[in-house]
């Protein structure tokens, strides 16, 4: 038996997905045959775990982000098979919010995929409120991002229908070291954006180790007005090894952001000038306090590590009604703690190599919500506020998992399953205008849920591996789910409603080699009884079973595996097919809104000396926002659209500068202008960024 390194599966394993792709230059891809625990398979994410893992996988580094000119999340996601993020749009409309859909999934403020900073929820509350309005991460502070496409309903939840999405911030060095950067965007209207960023750190001889993050965005954005973003985020990390085998981390981490949301535009607006906005007392911020602290142990056969977090944001939003002369603000405030051990023993039973996992958490979660409007005019602002609703809710939740990954021979399999229960209470007020309660209702949730999973893995040889999944998902009810009022103003407590669940299936393929990176994944995500949010009421209902199936190709391929002088010469591209409908009601078979059929990046990156140049570009088809057509530009067909940029670097490495990096691009090169729409309470019709002009400079000390 050929040996290999264990690696755990544990995403949504799901009937179609066949995932080769991987990065890097390794061909010794399997280590020698030890026995020895794995434990956290997110832990130190790399080419060998993407093609060790029996689902689609992917990872972004940094180096791979720069080349780019890369200068937020939603622009590094975009370059994953199978994600889709949209312009910033509607009440998302902001440079601090995040937006992504996965495999045709609902992309507004990101609520189906659980996404995670160094393991711990971005999400205010990953229970009540899973949705990122304010999403308190900037690329700057972000090593790599790997993301698990699969619904990952074992090991991690809630809200994982659309898979697993980790940010690893950068790690502290062994030796002292230190990076100082800006990148500046000259938007073709002339406005201009800093971000800056400075990361500093290393280790002592007697083990301790402390590094500073800072990643900031300041400046005005592609709009005419009332697109100004001030944002800083400050991480402090700090680590210290015991011995060889034990060691204790800590992170604590400032976020704040005060951005502007220049707003949609009706179609003769948009027709006059796309890039105007109408809208200039819009605005989002925020802020994000949190803590956590992990102690590891790793040894031959047991792997043991409990992680514990603290998080505590606010956020608020301030918006004109459309439609009326009314001012909106939502001031809302979330507090979570949470603890998750973790276990896993590797043993051998008879020819086989095995490890079991087991882990739990507990996580306590509150919320503080409230609307506050005031009469508003263009001219002088909103007045001076007044009463409206308020709301109390509280999720206490109990999540266990075990899984068991057996290797004989080639094969791999591995069953898991994940039980969750959760109690969840929700108090929402009716507001007199001096903020004295005119009537409330409760609503209170007690359930739990089974989610089992199974994968199976063939290793052909060292650089290849097919492999199936299937995985049960779910997403519990959100605060907002439970209870709202009506556009009368009358109170509903939404007992009809249940959590949403979901069977992942895929089916997929890993290939790596010197030269050559690759995946292909089929897909199918069957979602029993999705629920849809009203945007006009902002209450829910049950939109009935989804469909979402496709494929997913992705590769990387350096030249140098035709002939040895091509070895500077290197190309990536990825498509995915995505086919996401109705299945059941009045809309069985028609596309789900805002979301592409197709999807993909292509580029060719170039080095000599030293000098490197990056060509690259991304296109999506058309998408529709069902409704009835009228004049506020909510609803309609959505064109499709590609853009293509380019980007030479150079390293001033071999000089007497040594450690200064410059770079220049420019992003949208042909200035291709295209749009979304928004269909919630803003809505309208909003331009893509233009062409915008961009200078990288870094230097290492």
């Amino acid at each position: 038996m050929k040996p290999r390194q264990f690696r755990l599966s544990i995403l949504t394993i799901c009937l179609l997905s066949t995932s080769i792709y991987a990065a890097g230059n390794n061909t010794n891809i399997l280590a020698p045959i030890t026995l020895q625990a794995t434990g956290n398979w997110l832990e130190d994410a790399n080419a060998n775990k993407v093609l060790n893992h029996a689902g689609a996988r992917t990872i972004l580094n940094k180096q791979e982000l720069d080349a780019k000119g890369t200068t937020s999340v939603k622009e590094a996601l975009r370059q994953i098979p199978g994600v889709q993020a949209p312009e910033n749009a509607g009440t998302a409309g902001s440079d601090a919010s995040l937006s992504i859909g996965v495999r045709g999934l609902t992309s507004r403020f990101s609520p189906r995929s659980q996404i995670m900073v160094d393991g711990v929820p971005l999400a205010f509350a990953p229970y009540g409120q899973s949705q990122l309005s304010l999403a308190p991460t900037t690329l700057g502070n972000i090593e790599s991002i790997d993301v698990v496409r699969g619904a990952g309903s074992v090991r991690f939840g809630p809200q994982n229908v659309g898979g697993i999405m980790n940010f690893n911030t950068r790690a502290i060095p062994k030796d002292f070291a230190g990076t100082v950067d800006m990148t500046t965007e000259i938007a073709k209207n002339g406005n201009v954006k800093f971000n800056p960023n400075l990361f500093i750190g290393g280790t002592t001889e007697q083990g301790l180790g402390l590094a500073l993050l800072y990643s900031g965005a300041n400046g005005e954005g592609f709009r005419d007005s009332n697109d100004k973003s001030k944002i800083n985020d400050i991480r402090l990390k700090a680590a210290y090894d015991f011995n060889d085998y034990e060691k204790i981390e800590a992170n604590i981490h400032r976020y704040d952001a005060d951005v502007d949301m220049p707003g949609g535009l009706t179609p003769s607006q948009y027709a006059q000038n796309p890039y105007q906005s109408l809208r200039n007392d819009d605005y989002m911020k925020g802020h994000r306090t949190d803590g956590s602290i992990k102690y590891s142990y790793k040894k031959d056969d047991n792997a043991f590590e409990v992680l514990a977090y603290h998080t505590d944001t606010f956020r608020d939003a301030g918006m004109e009604r459309s439609g009326s002369e009314l001012y909106q603000t939502a001031p809302r405030n979330y507090k979570v703690t949470a603890i998750e051990p973790r276990y896993s023993h590797a043993y051998q039973l008879g020819q086989s190599q095995n490890e079991v996992s087991v882990g739990y958490r507990y996580l306590h979660e509150t919320s503080e919500e409230a609307v506050d409007r005031a009469n508003y005019d263009s001219i002088s602002g909103p007045a001076e506020s007044f009463g409206w609703t308020k709301a109390d809710g509280k999720t206490d939740a109990h999540a266990f998992y075990v899984d068991n990954r057996t290797d004989i021979g080639a094969w791999s399999f591995t069953p898991g399953v994940r039980f969750e229960k959760i109690k969840t209470t929700e108090n929402m007020y009716k507001l007199n205008k001096d903020y004295s309660v005119m009537n409330g209702v409760h609503a209170a949730k007690s359930y739990d849920s089974v989610l089992p999973s199974f994968s199976v893995m063939y290793k052909a040889n060292d650089q290849w591996n097919v492999f199936a999944n299937y995985g049960k998902s779910f997403a519990p009810f959100q605060y907002s789910q439970m209870v709202n009022n009506d556009k009368n103003g009358a109170f509903l407590t939404m007992d009809g409603l249940q959590p949403e669940k979901a069977d992942n299936y895929e089916i997929g393929t890993h290939y790596l080699d010197d030269y050559l990176s690759l995946e292909f994944t089929l897909f199918y995500i069957d979602f029993a009884d999705e629920l849809k949010r009203n945007d006009a009421t902002q209450t829910y209902s049950n939109l009935g079973a989804t469909k979402h199936k496709g494929a997913e190709l992705g590769f990387k391929y350096n030249f140098a595996g035709l002939n040895d002088a091509l070895e500077n010469v290197s190309m990536y591209a990825n498509a995915t097919y995505t086919k996401a409908t109705a299945s059941a009601g009045e809309n069985a078979g028609k596309d789900l809104d805002f979301y592409s059929n197709w999807v993909g990046n292509l580029g060719l990156d170039y080095k000599i000396n030293h000098w490197t140049l990056n060509t690259n570009m991304y296109f999506q088809s058309g998408q529709t926002a069902s409704g009835k057509n009228d004049d506020t530009g909510r609803y309609g067909n959505i064109s499709g659209y590609g853009v293509a940029g380019i980007r030479a670097a150079y390293d001033f490495s071999d000089t007497s500068l040594k450690g200064l990096k410059v770079g220049v691009g420019v992003k949208n090169l042909f200035d291709r202008e295209f749009y979304t729409r928004s269909a919630d309470q803003t809505g309208g019709m909003y331009v893509g960024p233009s062409r915008t002009y961009y200078l990288q400079t870094s230097y290492d000390f």
